[in-house]
């Protein structure tokens, strides 16, 4: 019997996002306080998100979620990490309010460490992809869009992690947003 790597692709995708999931989860935070959700997406799930990411491509210094669209539909699966803007009370000031009291009074405001913690855990499931050799692009555009979709309702920041196991990266040779540029 002879198998062919494309028969399996699909499922080890999802396999190393699973994994990923678990990294993000463990990763360190603050306080021990865990303030993320995470969720994989795949298939014909994710075309409702590409169709609100060209829809938002229309605003002003936006047309790169277009670009960032077509990279989402030709991803393999998509690891979303988002995190909850719940104070530490450190009362830390890093927020740029001096309590966290004050800063409880501005919600959309998020705490430091809850952003923070949200990178630790994008960088922790990245290196997961990388170690299965996985090509990845963390994209913010895509959580703006899963956000507004309301698919992870708990989130006020969302990164999305693209995957991809083919012969070319399709997230390398893309052009680079006009608000990137030096």
């Amino acid at each position: 019997m002879i198998q062919f790597e494309e028969a399996g692709r699909n499922a080890h995708l999802l396999g190393v996002a699973r994994e990923m999931m678990t990294a993000a989860r463990t990763a360190p935070k603050a306080c021990g306080v865990d303030n993320l959700q995470i969720a994989v997406m795949a298939g014909d799930d994710l075309a409702p998100i590409a169709e609100r990411m060209r829809a938002l491509s229309t605003l002003p210094q936006r047309g790169f979620f277009a670009r960032d669209a077509e990279n989402l539909m030709q991803a393999g699966a998509v690891v979303l990490i988002g995190t909850r803007f719940d104070v530490l009370r450190l009362n830390c000031g890093l927020c740029g309010f001096a309590t966290c009291g004050l800063k409880s009074e501005r919600p959309e405001v998020p705490c430091a460490f809850n952003m923070n913690d949200l990178g630790i855990a994008v960088g922790s499931a990245a290196a997961v992809a990388a170690d299965h050799r996985v090509d990845t692009r963390v994209m913010y555009s895509v959580g703006v869009a899963v956000g507004q979709l309301g698919l992870m309702p708990e989130c006020k920041a969302i990164f999305a992690i693209l995957l991809s196991a083919t012969g070319k990266n399709p997230f390398f040779d893309r052009a680079q947003a006009p608000a990137c540029r030096k």
